[in-house]
């Protein structure tokens, strides 16, 4: 008699509450009520590409509304951030941003941005890491990083490298590399960096330091040899990416201190309201929790990485630094 008196009364309740639910207004989702435009500063197909189409995708899904990615593209990135620095700030227009954009070219345009990082944007959080690959033509003689080094110590300024550019983020990387280790080594600047890694299989030029997207199906094909990565750790077995699970760390192989990553992240003009800036942090933390997103970011050549905002804002002051200061010790200018 309990028994049913009590489950009667659990039901009793539960009619009660669905009833009143029912009753209640739902409170509308204040952002977003409409389309919001996702800017990637690569042409499709390219890392930030991909990004914005992984993490668009659900965080659409999320929101209810689209999440339309617009690619613009062209002069190391200043185009598209000075576009979003200068939208309404109202976010409906967020950037993919990333190392080169947030904290190299502040040191190589100083005179010529028309946008400052850290006045003009909100960063949001970080969204993962491409570790760069030290990259070799299959019959050059080092097979490590010390036996690259040495030959360089033997013949200063005779062995080339390539980059995608002057001021590039990989460009910057190797002179540091260079520094570091006391070498020197022949810049011959690319216009991209499928280019500068077709330099090394093509035998014009013997090593590379490039992102793994940009690499793969050479790697696949046995057209370059990696000697080494970046990375201050072994990177994670990838199914997908069995070509780089092995590969030994530059620190560890060589050049003991060396560690460098091209990081993206999202960002917002700078005065979005804060009530809009906080929903769009809690949404992408969630959509980067999510194990498909995690998986997809790693089979397109990146290490997955959320952040607060707080540490993302640290992370474009200290790379700033960093950079600059690689920047001024080089004499490094860009016309």
């Amino acid at each position: 008699m309990t028994r049913w008196f009590t489950t009667r009364r659990v039901i009793l309740a539960g009619g009660a509450a669905a009833m009143l639910s029912s009753r209640t207004p739902v409170r509308a989702r204040s952002f977003p009520v409409r389309a919001v435009r996702l800017v990637a500063l690569n042409p499709p197909g390219g890392v930030s590409d991909t990004l914005a189409r992984i993490v668009g995708d659900r965080l659409g899904a999320r929101w209810g509304q689209p999440v339309a990615v617009e690619n613009k593209v062209g002069a190391a990135g200043i185009i598209g951030s000075e576009f979003v620095a200068q939208a309404p700030a109202d976010g409906y227009t967020l950037l993919i941003g990333f190392v080169g954009n947030l904290a190299i070219n502040p040191a190589l345009y100083s005179r010529k941005l028309r946008y400052d990082p850290l006045k003009d944007f909100a960063p949001v959080s970080l969204l993962g890491r491409s570790p760069l690959l030290l990259l070799a033509h299959p019959d050059f003689p080092a097979r490590s990083v010390a036996e690259l080094l040495a030959m360089a110590r033997r013949a200063p300024g005779k062995i080339a490298y390539s980059s995608a550019g002057v001021g590039n983020g990989a460009h910057l990387a190797m002179e540091e590399f260079q520094s570091l280790a006391g070498v020197k080594f022949l810049h011959v600047p690319y216009k991209g960096g499928p280019q500068a890694a077709l330099g090394v299989a093509s035998g014009d030029v013997q090593i590379s330091l490039t992102t793994i997207p940009t690499t793969l199906t050479l790697l696949r094909n046995r057209q370059v040899r990696a000697l080494a990565v970046s990375t201050a750790q072994r990177l994670p077995e990838v199914p997908a990416l069995p070509e780089i699970t092995a590969v030994p760390t530059i620190s560890e192989s060589g050049l003991p201190g060396f560690e460098v990553t091209t990081w993206f992240g999202l960002v917002a003009p700078a005065a979005v309201p804060e009530p809009t800036l906080r929903q769009i942090t809690d949404d992408l933390s969630a959509v980067m929790a999510e194990q498909v997103v995690k998986e997809r970011i790693m089979e397109s050549g990146l290490i997955p990485e959320s952040s607060s905002p707080e540490a993302f804002r640290t992370l474009i002051e200290t790379e700033s630094r960093r950079w600059k200061q690689v920047v001024q010790a080089n004499g490094i200018a860009v016309e």
